[in-house]
């Protein structure tokens, strides 16, 4: 069934409530790569997982990150100014896991990680990008932080997505059945 509100400030909060839950399903059906992003603080890493990233352009090379308003990680993000971005492989869904939870620093505690270009890298990821903050613009509950990249860097290997609420991988299809 398909949700119309046309100013949803201005309904009632059960079809509010009903909109949102249908957005939720919606948003379950787009594939996503699964992502860590980084930062640095006193000398301590700090770090959370992210399905909402996407490039933004090419000249120069830049990207964009979505964060929770709320979230530690963008209290960091905001006074370090750079962050990193750690596209996970396809075999690290238990590392996802992980860092979705609140913990701060205890979410590093058993894991590998390394510095590279002023952010932790977590070796084993299929992509790396280190970034410089170029801007913060508020979205909802959320924050979009756009990103300068300053390093990049790709390891052979399928990336760690998420759809239907459920990790996976991408796999190209057999264009003879298609």
């Amino acid at each position: 069934m398909t949700q119309t509100i046309s100013r949803p400030d201005a309904v009632e909060p059960q079809a509010l409530q009903a909109l949102q839950a249908t957005f939720r399903d919606v948003m379950a059906a787009v594939c996503t790569p699964v992502s860590v992003v980084t930062a640095m603080a006193d000398g301590l890493p700090h770090g959370t997982t992210i399905s909402a990233f996407t490039s933004l352009s090419m000249e120069p090379p830049m990207v964009l990150v979505s964060l929770d308003r709320s979230s530690e990680l963008l209290r960091t993000v905001r006074g370090s100014g750079r962050f990193g971005l750690n596209v996970l492989s396809s075999s690290q869904s238990t590392l996802a896991l992980k860092f979705a939870t609140k913990g701060g620093v205890g979410k590093f505690a058993g894991v590998r990680w390394d510095v590279e270009d002023g952010v932790p890298r977590l070796p084993g990821a299929a992509s790396f990008l280190a970034c410089d903050v170029t801007d913060l613009v508020e979205g909802g509950d959320h924050v979009i932080v756009l990103g300068l990249v300053h390093a990049a860097d790709t390891v052979s290997g399928p990336p760690l997505t998420y759809h239907g609420r459920v990790f996976g991988t991408h796999a190209a299809l057999d264009e003879l059945s298609a």
